[in-house]
């Protein structure tokens, strides 16, 4: 489908969430890390929305009510604290951190606040035990380039990171305290980005920026984009949780065409003159004996019913198609899950179908006196959950007849996306009481100003110069997360080429990833032990690989543990010679053969005994010696 992103008034801004690597979090001392094993304790809670100061209550706050759930809290003795559980007040926010954010603010042309104050920002999803997070205002008006313009950054917040989600059950979540202040830094721009392409090379551009200053997380959710999308006659939709770069340009597209649709299903309905019932009615006589397994189960709950409503005017189009995969019905669907925790909907569109025959989809049409133009929507499950169900049916409905109703979605692995809450208002901010204002001084500027790091390109430029790197794997060394652990490994192992350090990081890992090992459970520490046992001599290049799987399969063991579960203890040159005349004799008859011209043969047998436990080089340089050897006197 070629869009014409100008004509239809594309407008696009990003929010972007930063992890910074900082040693305690943002408003405590706790250490900034995520734990792996069993928590210490729970606690449990139930978070209710407030009126603000102006006497509104957030409308996502409200709906986040509305679902009824508990919330459990995971902690740890020594590593959490009372003000991750509320208990407590926040400590002053962390100096690292603040001066970590201001450095970005700097690099992206912001103008710093002279006085930053802190404000609650209404969070009841039980992502935060308080009912909010904590946000500090520190710059604005800044901006960054891009090959097709200049975008705008508006403002750079310093903010705390939420809790961890570790499950959901259904009528309660269970979250883990570990994530819970782990200050980040919020980038937001302005709606300057123009088409999905240019979205994406925003985002990278900012990344590169955050990457630059080195004291930023890496790793699986360390960084998160959300992105605003409107079109002329649409609506602005926020998509929270973009976590893979590459996915903006398929979610901007993916949005932009369910937006382009959910208007033409409206001009279709305003044709039809078409309306939403707002009645339920009970159909459970219809289907008591009917072969879907899914309504059957239903009916086997207590109270457990099915209902129905009726959509006038919208046959044939609650199956119509709205992104890749997946309909208006759909919509529907994610507002009674999110709503009521239903397991989704039926609709005539697709029915007879699902063991729901012909004959029943006759009964229900009459019943509800639908004709052909009207659609009918049907729940089963437990009476109160099939009645919240519908009731968040109904009013989807209506927004269809207006168009695109503004909501935030999350992104789904495939660039599409789902209903994740109403849009939070202007009602959910207000100012943090316990934080007394932050000064921000000019002579704690200008230090910072004074000392901020390279940036992307001219890193580029002398990673070239300095580590002899070509042009491609310089490029993607700079915008690497392990571009500082690059540097500090250069400087520490002066006998190993900084292209084998480079060439391991970008590529190596990518390649064990591939093969299904977890990278993300390499530190730093198990990444410098395996060059420095290269550098010591306790196992030869070819052995790097079989030593970071081994870290990926026993991140908790040491290096020398490590070596001897793989079997790569360094050999001596005596020890390695011993066994390339061992595989020379092994061959003896292709050596008569070929005479020298049997090396190449010779060094892949040597290979496949030796590699990890020599080097290349080494190998190379004794088999040509014993070769010729062993040719002179045959």
């Amino acid at each position: 489908m070629e869009i014409d992103y100008e004509k239809i008034g594309l407008k696009v801004g990003l929010e972007i969430h930063q992890q910074l690597n900082t040693k305690r979090k943002l408003f405590c001392h706790c250490p900034t890390i995520l734990r792996g094993d069993e928590p210490d304790g729970e606690i449990v809670r139930v978070l209710r929305p407030s009126l603000s100061e102006m006497g509104e209550v957030d409308r996502a706050a409200l709906m986040e009510a509305r679902k009824g759930k508990k919330f459990i809290y995971q902690y740890y003795n020594d590593t959490t604290c009372l003000v991750e559980l509320d208990e407590e007040p926040p400590h002053p926010p962390s100096e690292e951190a603040l001066r970590i954010a201001l450095e970005v603010a700097l690099l992206m042309n912001m103008n710093v606040v002279d006085v930053a104050y802190t404000m609650r920002k209404i969070v009841i999803d039980g992502s935060n035990t308080s009912g909010f997070q904590r946000t500090i205002f520190l710059a604005r008006d800044g901006y960054i380039e891009t090959s097709e313009g200049k975008v705008r950054i508006t403002s750079l917040c310093l903010e705390e990171d939420a809790a961890r989600k570790i499950e959901d059950r259904g009528d309660a979540v269970v979250y883990n305290l570990d994530r819970l202040g782990i200050p980040l830094v919020e980038i937001s721009t302005a709606p300057d980005i123009k088409s999905p392409k240019m979205a994406k090379e925003a985002a990278r551009r900012i990344g590169e920026i955050l990457r630059a200053t080195g004291k930023v997380k890496r790793g699986l959710g360390t960084i998160r984009q959300d992105i605003n999308i409107s079109i002329k006659d649409g609506a602005r939709i926020e998509v929270k949780g973009v976590q893979d770069l590459d996915l903006i340009e398929k979610v901007v597209e993916n949005e932009v065409i369910r937006q382009l649709n959910l208007l033409k299903i409206r001009d279709e309905l305003k044709k039809r003159g078409a309306e939403v019932v707002e009645k339920i009615f009970d159909v459970t006589e219809i289907f008591k004996d009917c072969k879907s397994k899914i309504i059957q189960n239903a009916l086997k709950k207590k109270n457990g019913k099915v209902k129905a409503v009726l959509l006038k005017g919208f046959a044939g189009l609650v199956g119509m198609e709205i992104q890749p995969g997946r309909r208006l019905g759909t919509e529907f669907s994610d507002r009674a899950k999110v709503i009521a925790g239903v397991g989704g909907l039926f609709h005539t569109d697709e029915l007879p179908k699902y063991g729901i025959t012909e004959e029943e989809v006759k009964k229900l049409r009459e019943f509800v006196n639908a004709d052909e133009l009207d659609a009918v929507i049907i729940v089963a499950d437990e009476e109160s959950k099939v009645d919240k169900a519908l009731e968040a049916v109904i009013e989807r409905a209506k927004e269809a007849l207006i168009g695109v109703p503004e909501e935030t979605r999350r992104a789904l692995e495939d660039g599409n996306t789902a209903y994740l809450r109403p849009l939070p208002g202007a009602a959910r901010m207000y100012p943090e009481t316990d934080i007394p204002p932050i000064v921000i001084k000019k002579e704690f500027i200008e230090e910072i100003k004074a000392n901020l790091p390279e940036l992307p390109e001219e890193k580029f430029e002398r990673f070239k110069k300095e580590y002899k790197l070509n042009d491609e794997l310089a490029r993607k060394m700079v915008l690497s997360y392990y571009v500082d652990l690059f540097e500090r490994l250069c400087k520490k192992f002066k006998n190993i080429k900084p292209v084998l350090i480079a060439t391991t990081l970008e590529g190596t890992l990518k390649e064990i990833k591939r093969e299904g090992y977890d990278i993300d459970k390499l530190e730093d520490r198990h990444l410098e032990d395996t060059f420095k046992a290269l550098s010591e001599g306790k196992i030869a290049k070819e052995g790097i690989v079989e030593v970071l799987k081994g870290f990926c399969e026993y991140p908790d063991k040491s290096i020398d543990e490590i070596l001897e579960i793989k079997g790569l203890k360094g050999l001596s040159k005596e020890e390695v010679e011993k066994i390339i005349v061992e595989t020379i004799k092994e061959h003896l008859d292709v050596v008569k053969e070929k005479g020298e011209k049997a090396y190449g043969f010779l060094m892949g047998r040597c290979m496949a005994k030796l590699r990890g436990k020599a080097d290349g080089k080494l190998v190379n340089d004794i088999l040509r010696e014993k070769l010729k050897e062993f040719t002179q006197n045959l």
